[in-house]
């Protein structure tokens, strides 16, 4: 047996639990709550632009984790000045679950950032709680097509 298949191999569960070990989370309601007492955190959605795009939390930034790193590190065509310049920021990370979001705030807390959390269940949580979601034209999504969305009910019964 050779050593690639003589160890377990680690799945997606085993990062994601490693990450929840050190990176905060909060939750859906826990963060409408936060953001209306007047706090502004950077709120930093890692999904796809295209998801982005059909819905998301208002006030939100896009950041695909595919360019994550590039983005917050200086000299590369991903750079964005004002995110590098957010390490003492708040910065609270959102994808469709919680997962992502966990992966990508473990790996910008080892790059320096000192204050980052989670949004546990995601931006799916947070339709699922009823909170406002908007499109990329910034109008409000109805309950239904977020839940159509997320988890794939017909629109017309």
């Amino acid at each position: 047996m050779n050593s690639i298949t003589s160890t377990r191999r680690k799945k997606l569960e085993d990062f994601v639990a490693e990450a929840r070990k050190s990176i905060p989370e909060i939750f859906p309601w826990d963060l409408k709550e936060y953001l209306d007492q007047g706090n502004a955190p950077v709120l930093l959605d890692i999904r796809e632009p295209y998801e982005f795009d059909k819905m998301h939390i208002k006030g939100s930034v896009c950041v695909p984790r595919g360019i994550l790193e590039t983005a917050v590190d200086i000299g590369f065509r991903d750079t964005i000045p004002w995110l590098v310049e957010s390490r003492q920021k708040e910065i609270i990370l959102l994808c469709r679950s919680g997962n992502r979001s966990l992966l990508a705030a473990k790996t910008l807390q080892e790059m320096g950032f000192e204050n980052v959390r989670s949004l546990k269940t995601g931006v799916r949580g947070w339709s699922d709680f009823e909170l406002e979601l908007v499109d990329y034209q910034g109008e409000v999504i109805p309950l239904e097509e977020s839940e159509a969305y997320f988890y794939g009910k017909s629109q017309t019964l």
